[in-house]
């Protein structure tokens, strides 16, 4: 496993916090190795914390139903178990939808919000109204670049065009001349800054292709029709685990040769790396972010603390290829990776 070179910038950030976050669940009785060994996810073994219950909610872009918010929720509520949480989850990839999820958690009087920027535009005006009632915010996974300005304590996540260049610096390692960049979701800004990303650093030729993210078979299609038109792609890059299996389906019925790599993992990636079906793949830890950032506004409501000084905290990017496979294996299972 890889991880960037600029993302090093804040392994001390990330080392700091996920220390942290270590020793109070040492102090909660919570995870630890025997857990580890059974193979299951860490879970709270006694008594949450002292601290008053507090009310934290998450609203995302997109959400039940997807592998990589599956795994940001498993670390949230594993937190949120610890730190004698209520947590409580709304999701709509629409951005007004998203918008009314967070007014919906500002009428709740949470203690404090977790919300993701993918549709900035959409979401950013009744994000700062929840700073004005003195609700407390951190933003997770997209819009990094949105956070500050929107008032929230920080960002927990990747830096997307960062991972997008490693994207593109791995691609030209492995000799790869042109890559169809598949983009899911239109009007997302973190997919639209990896393909960039990618294009940046990629010493060959880039082409994006928007696909339904929510139509699998059409998402299939499209990228077979692209493949077949277009015979000298040798890579294809999708930007979500579970549109890797539509671009390996693709790739077979197009007859193509090129090879697929993806951002994300979930299990179905890994089995895909067992059968040399993809190439590499990108990890951002997702339960690294949904446990930080509850851990982050706990610590905040209860101690004043911010996580990283207020600066992105970065979960990654890490290249990942199938030599790791042993040791992201069990994790995967258990839905943690």
């Amino acid at each position: 496993m890889r991880t960037s070179r600029t993302a090093t910038t804040a392994t001390t950030a990330v080392m700091a916090a996920a220390a942290l976050a270590l020793t109070v669940g040492g102090c909660s009785s919570s995870g630890g190795k025997g857990s580890e060994d059974r193979g299951s996810a860490p879970a709270s073994a006694g008594k949450a914390v002292g601290t008053p219950r507090l009310k934290i909610a998450m609203v995302t872009h997109s959400g039940e139903g997807d592998t990589f918010w599956d795994i940001v929720q498993s670390g949230a509520k594993q937190a949120a178990a610890k730190d004698n949480v209520d947590f409580l989850y709304s999701a709509n990839k629409e951005g007004q939808q998203q918008a009314q999820l967070v007014q919906a958690a500002i009428d709740q009087k949470v203690d404090g919000l977790i919300v993701t920027l993918a549709k900035p535009e959409a979401v950013k005006d009744v994000v700062k109204k929840a700073v004005a009632a003195g609700i407390p915010v951190v933003t997770i996974n997209s819009g990094a670049d949105y956070s500050r300005a929107v008032g929230a304590l920080g960002h927990i996540g990747q830096d997307e065009e960062v991972a997008g260049e490693a994207v593109g610096d791995e691609l030209s390692r492995r000799g790869r001349k042109k890559a169809l960049c598949v983009l899911h979701e239109q009007g997302n800004v973190s997919l639209e800054q990896r393909c960039a990303g990618v294009k940046k650093t990629f010493r060959g030729s880039v082409e994006n292709l928007n696909v339904d993210g929510t139509n699998t078979p059409a998402s299939t299609s499209s990228i077979e029709a692209k493949l077949q038109s277009a015979k000298d792609i040798d890579a294809v890059v999708t930007l979500g685990a579970p549109m890797a299996a539509a671009a390996v389906q693709a790739k077979g019925d197009a007859g193509s040769s090129a090879e697929i790599d993806t951002f994300d993992l979930n299990a179905a990636v890994i089995k895909q790396f067992k059968a040399q079906q993809i190439g590499f793949a990108v990890d951002q830890q997702p339960y690294l972010q949904g446990y930080l950032a509850v851990d982050e506004l706990w610590l905040n409501k209860t101690n004043g603390d911010v996580i990283g000084g207020g600066r992105p905290v970065l979960t990654g990017p890490a290249i990942v290829t199938g030599k790791d496979v042993p040791t992201l294996e069990k994790y995967t299972a258990r839905g943690t990776r």
